[in-house]
């Protein structure tokens, strides 16, 4: 097992796939990536993630860009070693004509990005008109049974603020035998005029809860309301970063031990297995919180 100098394990390995991706989201932080080089290949993913998984890692999340704009992406689900689970992060527009096959090779779950169910807004989050798309992707990963689904919401102060109740309404429909479809509801990253403070619709969910799970990963709160359920991830406190259990490789092949540093990065390609595996447990040393404090 992986442990950090500050006692935090690493169990979940978030590695992109891809810096390219087909919408230009407002708030989008790019993975952390700004200056990436040429993407990693199918063999080199799989080494690298191959490596995280002998030390101990169990979950892997693939992402973006939009890892869905991989023409390989299937095989690369298929190469992935027997981690706990094998999850991805998408914006869902092209999810709904390959959601059966990843699930066929081993995908287990998807996050699917909806910021809102009115066309207009999504255009102006996104840059496209392609909500319908998503909401297909949606309805494609229920059939196929990639649960639970979570639907990521960022929460945009004066764009869509006033649609948490719409979007817990929605993921409800789908939850008439058991939580399948969880909200999770997301606080934007870094100085933003969008900025949503979710903590006080943190506090009132957790008074009308039927029950309340704290997630291992972050101290993440998990609300459950008879068939909704809703998720709440605030990344600017110290409990959230002293409770990260994350690590991030990047579409080029450097492991990014925090999404809000760019320092510290270490190039794993061209590596020897042995070298590797010596480079993680070095970034692994490297780790601290970006926030320290409660």
């Amino acid at each position: 097992m992986l442990i950090d100098r500050y006692g935090r394990a690493i169990r979940h390995l978030r590695i992109s796939v891809t810096s390219r991706c087909n919408l230009r989201c407002l708030y989008c932080h790019r993975e952390g990536e700004f200056s990436v080089g040429m993407e990693m290949d199918i063999d080199e993913i799989s080494k690298i993630c191959r490596a995280f998984y002998e030390l101990g890692v169990e979950n892997v999340k693939i992402t973006g860009g939009e890892p869905l704009l991989r023409k390989d992406i299937v095989e690369i689900v298929q190469e992935m070693p027997p981690f706990r689970e094998i999850s991805m992060v998408t914006n869902g527009t092209l999810l709904s004509k390959l959601a059966h096959d990843l699930k066929e090779v081993g995908l287990d779950r998807v996050n699917v990005s909806l910021d809102t169910l009115n066309e207009e807004k999504y255009k102006f989050i996104t840059g496209r008109k392609l909500l319908k798309n998503v909401l297909e992707g949606i309805y494609s990963a229920y059939d196929a049974s990639l649960f639970p689904i979570k639907l990521n919401m960022v929460v945009l102060k004066g764009i869509n603020d006033d649609e948490i109740y719409d979007l817990l309404e929605f993921s409800s429909k789908f939850n008439e035998n058991g939580i399948k479809i969880i909200l999770q509801l997301i606080e934007v990253v870094g100085n933003s005029e969008y900025h949503f403070d979710l903590s006080e619709i943190e506090s009132k969910f957790e008074r009308m809860a039927d029950r309340v799970i704290v997630r291992k990963l972050h101290k993440r709160r998990q609300f459950i309301l008879g068939k909704k359920a809703v998720e709440i991830v605030r990344p600017f406190h110290g409990e959230f970063c002293m409770h990260c259990t994350r690590i991030r490789v990047t579409s080029d092949g450097k492991i990014k031990p925090c999404l809000m540093k760019n320092d510290g990065l270490i190039d794993l390609r061209g590596l020897s297995y042995e070298d590797m595996v010596k480079s993680i447990k070095r970034a692994v040393a490297l780790r601290e919180p970006f926030f320290k404090n409660p």
